[in-house]
Formats: structure tokens, sequence, C-alpha cells
């Protein structure tokens, strides 16, 4: 073999060589390529998850607060319950006890005011007897001066009102004595009924008026 004829050989080898190394670098360059994008996608997705998670946690996190603040509402709801409870038992009790007290202590009182009035009655009666006769007028030229009648003096009644109640249609005024606190002590007067010396009268819308003994009749805002 002669010598030009093997060197053309061996180049023409290594250049196959050369190109079959070429091919797998590129091979490999590609793979690597396709690698570092799947790499980047799933760094990516990765990171979506990190992200998502994230958010996760800090929902979880403001539903245990809300969840915390939602039991303290329950807890203070029932505490309330538990202290209104036994006022709300007291006052039906003292309601109660009001309506039934209602027609006994509303006899009792027309009694004893009925009783005071015939009293006073009696004792102007006796009075009256006691008194001696008037001398005839005098005749006399001049005519007197009719002499201008007082007014009336405004009484300060003995309860405090403190408003008007319709039970089955028809209106009720609720009066106490000034210095009561208690539901037992509220009285429900209709016309005709009174309290000590007073006796509604009349109940307009803004005003009640009570008849007193030896007194003009008495008007009483309403509040």
């Amino acid at each position: 073999m002669k010598a030009s004829t093997f060197q053309t050989l061996i180049v023409g080898l290594l250049c196959l060589a050369i190109a079959g190394l070429s091919g797998g670098l590129y091979n490999q360059y590609q793979r690597v390529a396709e690698l570092h994008s799947t790499n980047t996608q799933y760094q990516q997705t990765l990171d979506t998850l990190q992200r998502d998670s994230n958010a996760l946690k800090n929902t979880q996190e403001k539903l245990q607060y809300a969840l915390k603040d939602l039991k303290q509402m329950v807890d203070t709801g029932e505490q309330q319950a538990n202290t209104l409870d036994p006022m709300v038992d007291q006052w039906a009790h003292e309601i109660q006890e009001l309506r039934d007290g209602l027609v006994v202590r509303a006899t009792q009182a027309d009694l004893t005011a009925l009783r005071a009035r015939l009293e006073q009655i009696e004792q102007q009666l006796l009075d009256l007897k006691a008194q001696p006769s008037p001398p005839p007028p005098m005749p006399s030229a001049t005519k007197p001066k009719k002499t201008a009648r007082p007014k009336p003096t405004r009484l300060s009644p003995p309860f405090s009102v403190l408003g008007v109640e319709s039970r089955g249609g028809e209106r009720f005024l609720a009066v106490a004595p000034p210095d009561s606190r208690s539901l037992t002590d509220v009285r429900l007067l209709h016309s005709g009924e009174q309290f000590g010396d007073w006796r509604l009268k009349v109940l307009e819308p803004n005003s009640a008026i009570f008849a007193v003994a030896a007194q003009p009749d008495q008007t009483v805002q309403l509040p």
C-alpha cells in the first residue's frame, strides 16, 4: 500500500470520527437543552405550588383566628344569657304578682279614698252647722265691686306618671309612688279610679285630668 493511500485512509477515518463526535456532541447538547427546559418548567411549577401553599397557609391561619373570635362571641353570648335569664324570670314574677294583686289593691284603695271623702264631707257639714247665719245685706247705693276669683292652685300629684298602656283596646294610666323602684308598686288607673285623693276623670292624648277632694280639677301632663 502506498503511503499516500494510507494517509488518505487515515484522514478519512479521522474525518469520520470527527463527524461522529460532532453528531454525538450535538445530540448531547440538545439533550442538555431539553433537560434545562424541563428543569425550568419544574422550577416554575414548584414556585407556583409554593405560592399556593403559602396562600393556603395564610387562609388557614385567618380561619383559625375567625374561629377563635366566633368561639369567644358564643361564650360571651352564653354568659349574657345566663345573666339575663334570672332577671327575666324575676320581672315575669313581679308582673304576675302585679296582675294578681291589681284588683285587690284597687278595691282597697277605692274604699280608703271613699272613706276619706265621706269623713271630709261630714266635717264640712259640721262646720257649716257651726257657722252663724250671715246678717242680711244692707242697702247701698253703690254695688260692691266684684272681686277677681283666685286662680286655681296647681297641686303636685302624690305619684309619678310612668306612661299610658293599652289593655283590651282601653287606655290605662300607669302610675307609681314617687320614690318607688319596684314593679309591684305600679298601678294602672282607668277612668273613675283613683290614687289616694286623686280620681282620674279623663285620660286625654297628652294629659290626664284628675278630680281632687276640695280642690279644682288638676291636669297632669303625660311623659
